[in-house]
């Protein structure tokens, strides 16, 4: 019965002319009590003639300024301090416009009577703030209450952070008409706080909640992460100290991220490995971005991709004239043009979003879209990235990653774009594989067009270098994940084997900073932080789902894939780095060739296409990359054999 009441009254809420209603008696009640106290409750010698008037007069200007103020259409049981300020107003006001006008009305008039002596007017506010306001609270307090008493099963909850965020949090859980939670503590890392209670939950320490919450107990509690000013490393010390005991831990979104300024239990969710990523995120904020990019009309290759899509979106942010998505793959592109244009409605209503299905080694095709578009800025992040694939494939390979970006290139140039900005890698530093390889190759075109003379010139090419990318499609997040999912096993190709990861929106951000800051001719690299080990990466995903390495998911060593190496560099063994205005971008100082010596390679490269032999096209780019040493690869046996001159 209650628990059908509950649920009923969940989404309804109490008449605010109710609320008016029994405000207004509450003041009946004050002032009679007021009146009596008065007069020590000898009511013989009251006149009630005088009583039922004052009555009157205090209940009809309290009134009114209930009407003023509003007090009554709180919602009680969200009652809060910024109500009862409303109270505050309504109550003092009236006491106050009331002996004024009360003392006024009997010097003019002479009459006694009229006169509500101060006294009774103090002992009447008074009794009447209190009553009103803890009306209020003791109706809120009765309402939780129930709910909180009403059956079913609770999930115990610990909220890690005893600050505004974690009351605030605290709150949510209390609202959340669905999952019923018990909050057992507030858990604290600040000693001033520890033993002190807040809003009726004790604050305690880490090792505290430990030994009471977590050992030897049946149920684990959930630990809520609430701390608005906890760094990365705070973070990362107290979930690791948590999952190692298997207690789920979970975190609340930035508060630009809650719903209409609010937090709402549903956004609580699962700490992610990408909340756990080892080093500050990295954050660019330039204004001149915006302005270089409104209103212009940009392209962007691969555009259904993992990095594309993001930094089509954020591009879209900056209002450009026209926004143009290249991608060979139609369903990724409509379905990306479906969620624009629910995402971006009111932008889009003056930007126009252009799609191009095309593929960008077709030289046909995109010199129509170059003609059709006119693009001023070009980001192009179209290419093949998987490793192994592109071992077994050095075609399509040596076709999209390297001849696509030359004929992308080459149309930047003729259709006067102001900036070309590639999206590189950190495998093309040392290149071990084929994609790393064709990827430098790709670079190094690009970037010997930037020491062509005079108009030629008109044109900057730049590129972005950054290591792995969490969460896009294929990488080792995202395998892992699925591994998971499915019970396991997660496969780890070797146990050294590390990497440098960031998240897709600050791949984005520094790849528009790059586009921005870029004046040609530049690689820009990232400060990645601390690489991460992956089978560190991969037991802390098992333990983040709530597993057990090794009892629940297996995690086994695979060895490592062809081309693939233990550790990427940013930089090779030649090259430097100039700082920036930001001190997370740098910018290599790469050796660059000579413009048309690397066409006259790309023309053998191209020729060599239509024999369709992977060794000869190895061969060739070996040649012209000397630090190209294949790993784990059928080319390892090229980089023994005797260099030979390329024929051109």
């Amino acid at each position: 019965m209650i628990e059908k009441l509950l649920k009923t009254s969940a989404t309804r809420f109490v008449s605010s002319y109710l609320v008016l209603s029994i405000d207004v008696i509450i003041c009946i009640v004050s002032f009679s009590v007021a009146y009596l106290l008065r007069f020590n409750f000898e009511t013989s010698g009251l006149n009630r003639a005088d009583f039922l008037y004052c009555l009157q007069v205090i209940v009809g200007i309290r009134f009114l300024f209930f009407l003023l103020f509003r007090p009554y259409q709180g919602i009680i049981r969200h009652t809060s301090l910024e109500d009862v300020t409303l109270l505050v107003y309504a109550v003092t006001l009236s006491a106050v416009v009331t002996a004024v006008g009360s003392f006024l009305f009997w010097q003019l008039t002479g009459r006694v009577s009229v006169y509500i002596p101060v006294s009774i007017l103090l002992i009447d506010y008074f009794s009447c703030l209190v009553l009103l306001s803890v009306s209020r609270f003791m109706a809120k307090a009765f309402y939780w209450t129930l709910r909180a008493g009403n059956g079913g099963v609770r999930q115990p909850v610990l909220i890690y952070g005893a600050g505004e965020t974690g009351l605030l949090t605290r709150k949510a859980l209390a609202q959340d008409s669905i999952q019923r939670y018990t909050i057992l503590a507030f858990i604290d890392d600040n000693p001033y706080k520890i033993q002190k209670v807040i809003q009726g939950i004790k604050v305690i320490s880490r090792q505290e909640a430990y030994e009471r919450y977590v050992r030897n107990q049946a149920i684990l509690p959930q630990v809520i992460l609430a701390m608005g000013t906890a760094d990365l490393r705070q973070k990362n010390e107290i979930t690791e100290f948590f999952l190692q005991h298997h207690v789920s831990v979970k975190t609340i979104p930035t508060v630009g991220q809650w719903i209409d300024g609010e937090l709402k239990s549903s956004q609580i969710r699962d700490v992610r490995i990408e909340d756990l990523l080892g080093r500050a995120p990295i954050q660019v904020v330039n204004p001149v971005t915006g302005e270089q990019l409104r209103n212009q009309v940009v392209l962007v290759t691969g555009a259904a991709g993992s990095i594309g899509s993001e930094l089509v979106r954020q591009v879209i942010s900056h209002r450009p004239h026209t926004i143009v998505l290249l991608d060979q793959a139609e369903s990724a592109l409509f379905d990306l043009e479906f969620n624009l244009r629910r995402e971006y409605k009111n932008v889009l209503a003056t930007t126009h979003l252009t799609l191009k299905i095309g593929d960008v080694a077709d030289e046909v095709r995109m010199h129509h879209i170059f003609r059709d578009v006119k693009p001023d800025f070009v980001f192009h992040a179209a290419a093949y990235k998987h490793v192994p694939l592109m071992e077994e494939h050095p075609y399509e390979a040596v076709r999209v990653n390297v001849l696509g970006t030359q004929i992308v290139a080459d149309l930047a140039i003729q259709f006067g774009v102001r900036k070309f900005v590639m999206i590189s890698t950190d495998k093309a530093v040392n290149p071990t594989n084929v994609m790393g390889a064709t990827k430098r190759l790709a670079e190094m075109y690009v970037q010997s067009l930037n020491r062509q003379p005079g108009k030629l010139r008109q044109t900057r090419f730049i590129a972005t270098r950054f290591g792995n990318v969490l969460g896009s499609n294929g990488s080792v997040v995202t395998v892992f994940r699925q591994q998971i999912q499915a019970g396991g096993p997660v496969t780890v190709t070797h146990p050294d084997i590390i990497r440098y990861f960031m998240t897709i929106p600050e791949a984005c951000q520094l790849v528009l900073e790059a586009g921005t800051m870029g004046k040609g001719g530049e690689v820009f690299v990232f400060d990645m932080g601390e690489p991460v080990r992956i089978a560190e990466l991969a037991r802390k995903m098992i333990h983040l789902s709530g597993y057990t390495v090794g009892k629940e998911i297996q995690m086994i060593y695979s060895g490592l894939r062809p081309g693939e190496k233990l550790f990427e560099e940013l930089l090779n063994n030649n090259e430097e780095t100039l700082p920036t205005h930001h001190p997370k971008i740098m910018v290599a100082r790469v050796n660059t060739p000579d413009v048309n010596e690397i066409k006259a390679v790309l023309e053998e490269l191209r020729y060599r296409l239509v024999e369709g032999d992977a060794t000869k096209l190895v061969r060739i780019i070996k040649l012209v990359i000397p630090e190209y040493i294949s790993k784990n690869s059928i080319f390892t046996a090229l980089d023994s054999q005797k260099p030979e001159a390329v024929e051109l």
